[in-house]
């Protein structure tokens, strides 16, 4: 082909034909721009497609990400609403000791001594760069955010974790119901729900303590009160923020789907 316009050039050169070799040569220049463009929006249709298609995996991976992690809160919540209930109960047995239940009372107090915790699975979309192969810009912005309001919630549960450690655990244990307490929570399966596999059950039988316990005089103890409260505050407010972080993820989940579908 080149060769082929070559020879025209030159016996438009040869036959003096200045004029018509001067079109010839702006037509020549123009069919290889036109060339040049089809090749680069070829060039472009194959890297938007490709762009396209890693857009379509990163929803999906997203898409399964944000499911776990919307379920793994919702089991979280759960076990904070099951501690607010036990707290609550052993409030009112504090104040009304006509109503105590000594193995209630074990039960509700192995239901305040866990630490849930939120602990999601954060991609690394934003720092690779992988969030600008992402079209909607809202949901772009929501997966920016992630990360910073999801420490808004851990915060509190390090808090509580810090406080049930260091302060109400010992309390417990100083007190001689540790064994009562874990043979409760085995026996509850509380464990499970810490499990990475959902159904996940273990079983271990401790039997409760020998010794002489009085159940009921742990909750005659101040200190023992003040847990109690502060068991149930933390699970509260840990519970009111993880609404405005569980609303969040499912506009992430609806906005995905919505990509997803198109």
């Amino acid at each position: 082909m080149i060769k082929f316009f070559r020879k025209i050039r030159q016996n438009l050169i040869m036959e003096n034909k200045t004029s018509k070799y001067f079109k010839y040569a702006i037509g020549e220049i123009i069919l290889v721009v036109i060339g040049i463009l089809i090749a680069l929006q070829i060039n472009n249709w194959n890297e938007s497609k490709k762009e396209r298609a890693q857009e379509q995996e990163l929803l999906t991976q997203l898409h399964s990400e944000f499911t776990s992690n919307l379920e793994q809160l919702d089991q979280k919540n759960d076990l904070r609403n099951m501690m607010i209930t036990a707290s609550l109960k052993l409030l009112n047995n504090i104040d009304k000791p006509e109503t105590r239940i000594s193995d209630s009372i074990i039960k509700y107090i192995s239901q305040t001594a866990i630490t849930p915790t939120f602990d999601p699975i954060i991609n690394d979309i934003n720092s690779s760069g992988r969030i600008q192969l992402l079209q909607n810009s809202i949901l772009k912005e929501k997966l920016a955010r992630w990360t910073s309001e999801v420490v808004q919630i851990t915060e509190e549960e390090q808090t509580w974790g810090l406080i049930r450690n260091n302060e109400y655990i010992p309390m417990l244990s100083q007190h001689g119901i540790t064994r009562n307490l874990l043979n409760q929570y085995w026996e509850d399966n509380i464990s499970g729900a810490f499990h990475l596999d959902v159904g996940t059950k273990t079983e271990i039988d401790l039997g409760n303590s020998k010794n002489q316990i009085v159940v009921s005089e742990i909750l005659n103890i101040a200190q023992f009160e003040s847990h109690i409260a502060q068991c149930a505050s933390f699970a509260k407010l840990i519970n009111s923020q993880a609404v405005s972080l569980r609303q969040r993820i499912v506009e992430i989940l609806d906005l995905i789907k919505q990509d997803l579908n198109k």
